[in-house]
């Protein structure tokens, strides 16, 4: 079935991933996406809050 990902082929995926980028290269986009998600929910944080008023 298209669209579902079993681990098998999650770790297809991960070992394509590694060959290549390699590992010092696959930390460090693991690293970016963290911060990019970290960033982005953070803002929606920000924007849930109301606006104060002056």
């Amino acid at each position: 079935m298209l669209g579902k990902l079993g681990l098998p082929e999650i770790l297809v995926i991960a070992a394509i991933a590694l060959l290549i980028f390699g590992p010092g290269r696959l930390s460090e986009l693991g690293k970016g996406l963290g911060e990019g998600i970290r960033n982005f929910r953070s803002s929606l944080k920000e924007g849930e809050q109301p606006a104060e008023k002056k």
